[in-house]
C-alpha cells in the first residue's frame, strides 16, 4: 500500500466530501466510511490509514470535530467483507473507502447514491466497476494498482534471474482476487514467447 496511493486517494475523498463542511461551516460533522479487505494488523494497511488520517488532517477535516471515521477490517473474508459493506452504507456516510474489488463491489453492491473512492483495484472496467476509464459514470472513482500486462514482464524478469526456468506456478485466490483471469492471459502470452509453462492453482481459504 504505497504512500503515493493514498494520496491521491485522500485527494479523492476529500473532493467528494460536501463543500459547505468546509470554511465557513466546518463545525459540521461529516462521515467517511472506510472498509479495508486486509486484517487491522496489517503493517501496510496501517501505514496507509495514518498517511490517510495526516492528509485529511491537512486538508482541514480534523477527526472528532468535523469529520468522523468509521473503520470495518475484512481481514481476506469475502463473506465478512459483504456484511462489513452493507453495515457500513447503513451508518448513512458522506464518501466511502474500498480497499481492493471485493471491497470495492461490496459497496456498489450496498449503495448507488453514496460517492465511492475504490483503492487498489486491478482494471476496474473489466471488474464492472465503472463503464469506462475516462468517464467512470454512477458513484464510484478511484485508482487501479496494476496493468495486466506486468503478467508477461513478470515472466520476463524471472527468465533474467533463472534463466534455465521452464515452468513456473501462478498461485490466487479466485474469491479474494476475481480478476485473476486477466494475469493468467497476460502470464499465457509470455510463456509461449519465452519457452515456459504456467500452471495456474487455485489456492482457497476457508473461515470457520
Amino acid at each position: 500500500m504505497r504512500r503515493r496511493d493514498f494520496i491521491t486517494l485522500v485527494s479523492g475523498v476529500a473532493a467528494g466530501l460536501p463543500f459547505a463542511a468546509r470554511g465557513q461551516q466546518a463545525e459540521q460533522m461529516r462521515r467517511l466510511g472506510v472498509l479495508m479487505a486486509v486484517a487491522e494488523s496489517d503493517a501496510h494497511a496501517r501505514n496507509g490509514i495514518r498517511i490517510l488520517q495526516d492528509r485529511l488532517l491537512k486538508l482541514g477535516w480534523k477527526e472528532g470535530n468535523n469529520i468522523r471515521i468509521d473503520y470495518r477490517w475484512g481481514n481476506g473474508n469475502p463473506d465478512r467483507i459483504q456484511e462489513l459493506a452493507k453495515e457500513l452504507v447503513e451508518l448513512h456516510p458522506d464518501v466511502l473507502i474500498g480497499h481492493t474489488t471485493p471491497s470495492a463491489k461490496g459497496l456498489l453492491k450496498q449503495t448507488h447514491t453514496i460517492p465511492i473512492v475504490f483503492l487498489t483495484v486491478t482494471d476496474p472496467k473489466g471488474q464492472g466497476l465503472v463503464s469506462s476509464l475516462s468517464h467512470p459514470g454512477g458513484n464510484i472513482t478511484g485508482f487501479s494498482d496494476f496493468e495486466v500486462s506486468l503478467g508477461t514482464k513478470w515472466l520476463e524478469i524471472l527468465k533474467q534471474i533463472v534463466p534455465g526456468v521452464r515452468r513456473v506456478t501462478a498461485m490466487f485466490n479466485p474469491e479474494t482476487a476475481p480478476y485473476y483471469g486477466l494475469y493468467l492471459q497476460s502470464i499465457d502470452a509470455g510463456t509461449s514467447l519465452l519457452g515456459i509453462e504456467s500452471i495456474p492453482i487455485q489456492v482457497l481459504r476457508f473461515w470457520g
